[in-house]
């Protein structure tokens, strides 16, 4: 090989970026993750302004389950108009926050990036939406009612809903279900980089159990059906990320 063929082979060799060999230094990733946080950011701030246009017909979506509601502070409502605002935005932003997210994370699948997050993407925003609809469809009602149902129980108290708590309350009901919903792909991921293996998963699946009836029992009434409503889908999730390591990626 002669001495132009050396000096190509190097120059090229010196253009490959970084993430390509998994190289990349600590203030390369911080770079990247600031990256990735103001793409994210930019992201919701356009689904904000996507969603202003619709911000009515969201709010009274939001509202179904109770009907009308009050505000006892003079900027209640519009403080509480601008969260719903934020909140439609980050959810209209989510396939483009997921895709940088995973793109983050995922340094070891660099080489077949494109077709990992060609799944990992559409699979992350279809299950964050089946568990946010799962809570909000099937288990808030229930919630509601189990809770409205202590001040029903005596003539001195009636339920009347401030607009800022009632959102603030299914926001932190509900967004839960959506991350939760994400287990399938996380226990996939880290079995992939090897961080899980089947054993393991099969070793605390026991407590995986318990602790989806004991969710089911803290925010559902006591009812034993809607209890089991909200655990088999935590054990089912759990079931598909155990069930892909052993058989799919064999570890």
């Amino acid at each position: 090989m002669t001495d132009n063929e050396k000096n190509s082979e190097q120059a090229a060799q010196d253009t490959v970026p970084p993430e390509d060999d998994g190289s990349m230094s600590l203030t390369a990733h911080l770079e990247e993750l600031r990256s990735r946080i103001i793409k994210s950011l930019l992201a919701v701030v356009f689904g904000s302004g996507v969603a202003y246009l619709f911000l009515d017909e969201i709010t009274n979506y939001l509202t179904l389950p109770v009907g009308k509601l009050y505000y006892m502070r003079p900027g209640e409502a519009f403080f509480t108009y601008l969260k719903i605002d934020i909140a439609a935005g980050f959810l209209i932003a989510l396939p483009i926050i997921f895709y940088h997210a995973w793109k983050f994370f995922l340094p070891a699948l660099t080489r077949n990036e494109r077709a990992v997050l060609g799944v990992l993407v559409p699979a992350s925003v279809i299950l964050f939406f089946t568990g946010l609809a799962f809570s909000f469809f099937l288990i808030l009602p229930f919630a509601l009612k189990f809770f409205m149902g202590f001040g029903e129980e005596t003539e001195t108290l009636q339920s009347m809903f401030s607009f800022a708590s009632y959102f603030e309350f299914v926001i932190m009901f509900v967004l839960p279900f959506g991350f939760v919903f994400e287990l399938p792909l996380v226990i996939i991921v880290l079995g992939k980089l090897g961080l899980l293996t089947s054993e393991t998963l099969g070793k605390y699946r026991r407590y995986v159990t318990f602790f989806s009836f004991v969710i089911g029992a803290f925010v559902t009434s006591p009812d034993i059906i809607t209890q089991i409503a909200v655990a088999i889908p935590v054990m089912l999730l759990y079931e598909v990320g155990y069930f892909v390591v052993k058989y799919v990626l064999r570890r």
